[in-house]
């Protein structure tokens, strides 16, 4: 079957312009993801933000209470001992000016870039290659630590970044199919409580919109935003 006929089938029987309860949505998803692999479970958080205005940027970290489901490669800058300690935590690749050479070649085979605060002279040329993917180490994310162990297990276990796009929209994968209805609705209501919490100052009106959760190849069902912000 095309993914195209796939989608359209997937959309039998939903409803668009209902708001579904969590746990309902969540039932539903996992019904409907029957993809040859482990489907990621996405929300998709619409904010009443500009994010051209510096004070109305919503970005952090969230550890998610039952983690991704997803395999992270973690890249991490860093010398001696410290890149020692990187390698015994679990890295997948460890450098410094010779990692800066791979990722200006190409290779960008991870999903998250650590760095000690000394090695931020090397990276910091990475800008235009790191920071459109996301990748740019930075100390409010905690990427930018001489805890590199700590970071590394972080990436490694179910620790997710967001931001906000140029629409307002945060989105985020929160789980595989796979998970429990139950594992799924906690990580779902963790992920949007963080992002309430993260509520910019010069956010005007209502700042939550819209929720949506999908899987990756399955509908977009729309959240009933009592049923996850309670």
């Amino acid at each position: 079957m095309s993914s195209g006929k796939r989608l359209t089938k997937s959309y039998e029987d939903i409803n668009r312009d209902k708001f579904y309860a969590i746990n309902e949505a969540v039932g539903i998803i996992k019904k409907r993801a029957n993809a040859k692999f482990d489907e990621t479970v996405e929300v998709a958080v619409n904010l009443g933000v500009d994010t051209k205005q510096s004070d109305q940027m919503v970005r952090g970290v969230i550890d998610l209470p039952n983690g991704t489901g997803k395999t992270v490669r973690v890249a991490v800058f860093a010398k001696g001992a410290k890149a020692e300690e990187a390698k015994a935590a679990g890295a997948d690749l460890v450098g410094a000016d010779d990692l800066a050479e791979k990722i200006q070649g190409g290779q960008m085979d991870f999903d998250r870039c650590i760095a000690t605060p000394d090695m931020m002279g090397v990276v910091g040329k990475l800008g235009k290659v790191l920071g459109p993917r996301g990748l740019m180490p930075n100390p409010k994310l905690g990427t930018v630590t001489m805890n590199v162990t700590e970071a590394i297990k972080a990436a490694k276990g179910g620790q997710v970044q967001y931001r906000a796009e140029k629409a307002g929209i945060v989105h985020a994968g929160v789980g595989k199919a796979s998970f429990t209805e139950q594992a799924l609705i906690e990580n779902v209501k963790a992920f949007v409580d963080a992002i309430a919490k993260a509520k910019p100052a010069g956010a005007k009106g209502a700042y939550i919109r819209k929720v949506s959760l999908s899987s990756t190849m399955g509908p977009g069902l729309k959240l009933d935003l009592t049923s996850v912000t309670s």
